[in-house]
């Protein structure tokens, strides 16, 4: 059958070569996968199933239960001092589905996005078939890989509609400080653009210094597409449930077009959600103490292996340490480990052109597990 033009040369990632490599391999030590190795507590299930046996398994409101999207607006007020009405906040099928939804309603043909790099790989293909063109932001390591004012000018021109901002970021774990944010912030002013922020990773900052909300920066609400979820935060992956803030415009669009893609987002999953949202931040907190722990066990792991430097945790659960002093490429470096030592970590090159000499080191298994993974990976670097 033939595929669209558009599709017709599509390629599996770096990341998901590597993901599709580890299903057909035994005993394989996987740090490469963004998950939470926690299952959902039992409470928020017992609250899905309770939905299920209360009647709701007919279809949704399209925006998403009032309960859910009140019980997000609650959440961030509570946590970052983030005021939204539920009529701004949009339920989604998992965090992926909201940048799909914003392009779709942003973007004109042609229209240029500025992807900072390294970057999520998702993003890249989204804006591509969405008619969107990205446009790639080289960054330094010793910038916390965030773009400085003159780096966006540069990047900028007359067909710039958008930035996609990512902090804490996936897959570097960088934490951008409220100035770096706030000089992003007057760049958008002065382009009149609009901010896809994807702050997925909120409850994750090991820098001492509180989680900076993009929209709540002056002027940036009204410009900013704020996407989570409680995939990471609440260890609900599966129930695929994501949102995003927006202005209430965009809001009523991005409804419009998931009618024709979903016509809603899982009952029972925003059941849970809802229920988890309001009930969980002690859990919250405690689990992102464990992940912080596990990064600073790592991190000093890496330091002592040779050709490998890796800056402290910052934020998420990754760690994005430098490899390029064993003289191999990121993915020589990745398949080479997955080959001979059975751990898997992921290329930097699978996230953009920075990422090169890089990899992106998932902190989601447990401490025995990640120590087992650093003693394979410092035997793995004795030969360099």
């Amino acid at each position: 059958m033939q595929l669209a033009k558009r599709f017709s040369e599509t390629k599996p990632s770096g990341m998901v070569r590597v993901f599709q490599a580890i299903e057909k391999m035994q005993g394989v030590l996987n740090l490469s996968i963004g998950e939470p190795d926690f299952v959902t507590e039992p409470d928020i299930v017992d609250a899905g199933a309770a939905g299920a046996k209360e009647g709701f398994t007919h279809y949704p409101p399209l925006q998403g239960f009032l309960e859910t999207r009140e019980a997000a607006c609650a959440y961030w007020e509570r946590h970052h001092g983030f005021k939204a009405s539920p009529d701004e906040v949009y339920i989604s099928v998992g965090g992926l589905h909201v940048p799909w939804l914003a392009f779709e309603a942003l973007l004109n043909p042609g229209d240029e996005i500025l992807l900072i790099e390294p970057y999520f790989t998702c993003y890249d293909a989204q804006i591509r078939n969405t008619g969107g063109v990205p446009v790639y932001i080289k960054t330094r390591e010793e910038n916390n890989f965030a773009p400085t004012i003159e780096d966006l000018r540069a990047a900028c021109s007359s067909k710039t509609r958008g930035i996609i901002l990512n902090y804490p970021g996936n897959p570097t774990g960088r934490v951008a400080t409220l100035k770096q944010l706030e000089e992003i912030a007057e760049f958008v002013l002065e382009k009149d653009l609009f901010v896809l922020s994807d702050e997925i990773y909120e409850s994750m900052n090991f820098t001492g210094n509180k989680h900076v909300c993009f929209a709540n920066i002056p002027g940036m609400k009204e410009r900013t597409l704020l996407a989570s979820g409680v995939s990471k935060s609440h260890c609900m992956t599966g129930w695929r449930i994501g949102y995003v803030f927006a202005p209430q415009n965009v809001i009523n669009v991005m409804c419009q077009l998931s009618s024709f893609q979903t016509y809603g987002v899982n009952t029972l999953s925003q059941k849970a959600a809802a229920y988890a949202m309001n009930t969980q931040d002690e859990k919250v907190k405690a689990r992102a103490k464990i992940f912080g722990e596990r990064m600073h066990e790592v991190q000093s792991r890496l330091n002592n292996m040779k050709g490998v430097k890796c800056h402290p945790a910052q934020g998420a659960f990754y760690l994005f340490p430098d490899i390029s002093g064993t003289g191999l490429s990121s993915e020589e470096f990745t398949w080479q480990l997955l080959n001979e030592a059975k751990v898997a970590v992921l290329p930097g090159s699978a996230f953009g052109q920075t990422g090169e000499g890089y990899l992106r080191i998932a902190c989601t298994q447990s401490i025995e597990t990640l120590i087992e993974s650093m003693n394979r990976m410092e035997e793995f670097c004795r030969r360099f």
